[in-house]
């Protein structure tokens, strides 16, 4: 069945032509299914006739609410989807000053296999299709009523391990025929797929790349992160460099801070001597409990912090949000594959 969410349209132009429907049918339907319809009997400019071809040949797929968190805190709403296929995926919708901004998954599970993050938990399932990344978005803004601004793939999976349709997605979710959101209003959240970095670097576009990093060296890295026994530091700060020459966009670097694993004054100290010279950022987080997890919370957040900026370096504390409720990345759809395994 076609894949109608994750076409451009001028491939779903061609399409239309392909079932002798003139080809400006291609725009009308693109633009019905970026507004978050779920039937074809929505979309009322075009003939029954054509959308009975719609519904032939699969017609429109969306993700329904499964569980749905709202913080009285600070209104960050945690979204639980359920795909077609049964398999789940999160979102989460953060209220900024600014703006809002969606975190998205970019694919159902994880094998990165990082020992902080609950969302590689039971692995990798299968990649999103771009429309599915697409809908994430769609259906976000759609379900909460409030505009969205910013999208960040920082959700559950890897989003350069899913390259070819995260790169569809960055094109369709920035279309001003549909939901219209800039580059620079997009950020890439990374564990370091150094192939993928430099790829990403090729395209030239002006979303902003996050590393998650969480340590300088190998041997503290590589406990934290088995993707980091592939490459190592060294070669991943070299595809850091090369995307700054390529790209001239800062780096934002990632880093959950780790009680007496990640945050002593040594990895402060090498740290600073990873970045010096560079423009870059640091993002400071305060680690979020898991269960299946020893890892706790470090009490050296702001002396490590202070640290980085005595040497120069740029450095801030990830503000939390949605602390009354599952909003760190795969807590909700753990507890979801608990309650099946019941």
């Amino acid at each position: 069945m076609p894949d109608f969410k994750s076409m451009t349209p001028e491939e779903l132009a061609a399409w239309c032509k392909d079932q002798g429907q003139p080809a400006f049918r291609g725009k009308q339907l693109f633009q019905w299914l970026h507004r978050g319809v779920t039937s074809t009997q929505e979309m009322t400019d075009l003939p029954k006739a054509f959308r009975a071809i719609l519904d032939q040949a699969g017609g429109v797929r969306f993700p329904t609410v499964a569980r749905k968190q709202v913080s009285k805190l600070d209104g960050t709403i945690k979204y639980l989807w359920r795909l077609p296929d049964g398999h789940c995926i999160e979102t989460v919708l953060m209220r900024y000053r600014h703006g809002n901004s969606v975190c998205i998954s970019s694919q159902v599970g994880c094998a990165m296999g990082c020992v902080f993050c609950a969302s590689t938990l039971g692995g990798r399932v299968r990649n999103l299709t771009a429309g599915e990344l697409l809908d994430q978005v769609i259906f976000t803004q759609k379900d909460s009523g409030l505009p969205i601004s910013n999208i960040v793939l920082m959700g559950i999976g890897e989003p350069l391990d899913n390259y070819d349709n995260v790169r569809r997605f960055l094109t369709l979710v920035n279309r001003p025929e549909g939901v219209h959101i800039g580059m620079r209003h997009i950020s890439l959240s990374t564990c370091g797929l150094v192939k993928g970095i430099d790829r990403l670097a090729e395209e030239g576009l002006q979303i902003t790349l996050s590393v998650s990093l969480h340590a300088p060296d190998d041997e503290t890295r590589s406990r934290l992160m088995p993707v980091n026994r592939a490459t190592g530091v060294e070669a991943l700060f070299a595809a850091c460099h090369r995307y700054f020459a390529k790209t001239g966009r800062r780096i934002s670097y990632e880093y959950a801070m780790i009680d007496g694993v990640n945050d002593t004054p040594r990895h402060a100290a090498l740290l600073a001597d990873r970045l010096a010279g560079t423009v870059a950022h640091v993002n400071l987080i305060p680690l979020n409990f898991v269960e299946e997890s020893s890892l706790r919370p470090s009490p050296h957040v702001a002396a490590f912090q202070r640290q980085l900026e005595q040497r120069g370096i740029t450095a801030t504390v990830r503000r939390r949000l949605g602390s009354d409720i599952d909003a760190s990345c795969g807590q909700l759809r753990r507890k979801a594959m608990q309650a099946q395994a019941r």
